[in-house]
């Protein structure tokens, strides 16, 4: 079969997608493309369009990771602990870190001028210090590189399975900028990383890597390019990196429908993916939920708007009108919290659960765009469950009405991203009954906001997996620096006649 690249693209080209359907290029498309470009047809019927300058920014990284992941067999754990102390060091340092907090600024600034969220873009100091504390617990954390994970006793041998670096692990996030500290967890294992931060926080990445990444990797004596940055603005160039054959782990961080299409591509590329795209957590108060117990953990799961904050409230109908008040009343407090005003969509047969003057009068909602006029409450589908609720300032939750546990783990199993499931009851067979028939990784009895792998554990996270897309093989929904590795097998021969 003849295979050559592509120069041009007429419209009406036909492209085949998952093995039996059929995608038009559209003129658009075709005046777009030019020789260097790439198409990427995904199964939905979308055709995603990655200039050769896109594609190029992936490459340059991607060639800096590898070149570096060839040198990392030899940089000891020594080296990689005073590179995370250095790089701490630096954002620790008022000095350094002023650059970088001036391009964080600008970032911000320009993100709301668009009207974007900035709540997970401001490096404010709390993001700061927990970058710096990240860093350091990748310092002070065992590397799981070099143990022997299984020993067999032949006669006249021996088999040792041995945990060893991986490979390059690409980064495809949001603008967060403290994901680009937890990404460089892949180099204790021994990794490389590739980063591509979402455009809002592309100034604030290029002053990290300029004034703190860069010069930490040089002095510690860690190969240049162990961490690269893919420094391209579009959305393509995430598409460009995660289409790289080369990678060993694809991890893509983001909304749903961009953590799709990204796994989507890396699938198609033979790489292997962690997904941690849609987040939003339930929580189910069943007939035996203690009132003062709910109240608490609704408030506490309200804090700030991030994946494992609270999405989706299920309550009891036979204890609605003792708990619904309860619900109402933690929101609100939360609210209260950050100067605001909160937002209910309840199921359009639960209407009647919010009074009915919630659903016509107007109050100041806090978005990304600003204050903006809405009802307190809106209806829905059952459908409409899936939906996250990515708010700004104001806490912004679904209610629902169930007849029962059963109901309820019914609805989030075919609804939800399957992704935390908390259960408010006094009853131990209900939680025993949710942690069996709930499709969720991550299942608990109180606050949702729990589910991270520093609080949960003790070390930073990468990412956090639903299993939107299907449980994970092997391990945790929490990524972290020892879940990337692999096992290598060594045999060590005493006996020099042995033979089968």
């Amino acid at each position: 079969m003849d295979v050559s690249p592509l120069h041009e693209l007429e419209p009406g080209t036909r492209l085949v997608v998952g093995g039996d359907r059929v995608v038009t290029v559209d003129e658009q498309l075709s005046a777009a493309f030019e020789p260097g470009d790439a198409i990427l047809p995904l199964t939905d019927g979308t055709i995603l369009h990655v200039p050769a300058v896109d594609r190029r920014a992936a490459r340059t990284a991607v060639d800096a990771a590898s070149h570096a992941f060839e040198a990392m067999g030899q940089v000891d754990d020594d080296a990689l602990d005073a590179f995370y102390r250095g790089f701490a060091d630096r954002l620790e340092d008022d000095t350094t870190f002023q650059l970088i907090a001036q391009a964080n600024e600008q970032d911000v600034a320009s993100a709301r001028e668009r009207g974007r969220s900035t709540t997970r873009l401001a490096l404010d100091d709390k993001m700061r210090h927990g970058m710096i504390e990240g860093l350091r617990g990748w310092a002070d954390g065992r590397s799981p590189r070099g143990e022997v994970v299984q020993t067999l006793d032949h006669d006249g041998w021996r088999l040792e399975q041995v945990v060893d670096r991986l490979g390059v692990v690409a980064f495809v996030f949001e603008g967060r900028p403290n994901v680009f500290a937890d990404a460089c967890g892949v180099l204790r294992g021994g990794n490389t990383v590739v980063f591509r931060i979402g455009s809002d926080a592309l100034g604030t990445a290029r002053a990290i890597v300029t004034h703190a990444l860069d010069p930490a990797l040089a002095d510690a004596g860690v190969p240049a390019g162990a961490a690269a940055l893919v420094d391209a603005p579009s959305r393509a160039a995430g598409w460009a990196l995660f289409s790289d054959r080369r990678l060993a782990l694809a991890v893509a961080r983001g909304s749903g429908e961009a953590v799709r299409q990204l796994s989507e591509v890396a699938q198609q590329a033979g790489n292997s993916v962690s997904a941690h795209g849609t987040g939003g957590a339930w929580m189910v108060a069943t007939s035996h939920a203690d009132t003062d117990r709910f109240a608490a953990v609704v408030h506490a799961s309200l804090d700030r708007k991030v994946c494992n904050t609270l999405n989706t409230c299920a309550i009891a109908r036979d204890r609605a009108d003792e708990l619904v008040p309860v619900f109402r009343a933690a929101v609100e407090r939360a609210a209260s919290d950050r100067g605001t005003t909160p937002k209910f969509h309840v199921l359009e047969r639960d209407r009647d659960v919010l009074p009915s003057e919630d659903y016509t009068t107007s109050v100041a909602i806090h978005r990304a765009e600003g204050l903006i006029d809405e009802p307190q409450a809106e209806t829905l589908i059952e459908a409409q469950l899936a939906v996250e609720w990515e708010w700004e300032g104001s806490p912004e939750v679904t209610l629902l009405l169930v007849d029962g546990l059963d109901e309820a783990i019914e609805l989030f199993n075919r609804n939800s991203p399957r992704f935390t499931l908390s259960v408010i009851s006094e009853d131990p067979a209900e939680h025993e009954r949710a942690f069996a028939d709930a499709d969720a990784p991550f299942v608990g009895d109180g606050f949702t906001r729990w589910v991270d792998g520093q609080y949960a554990l003790g070390t930073p996270e990468l990412g956090l997996s639903n299993w939107q897309l299907g449980r994970l093989f092997g391990r945790s929904a929490i990524l972290s620096g020892s879940s990337i590795h692999t096992i290598r097998s060594r045999a060590t021969q005493s006996d020099p006649h042995l033979h089968r």
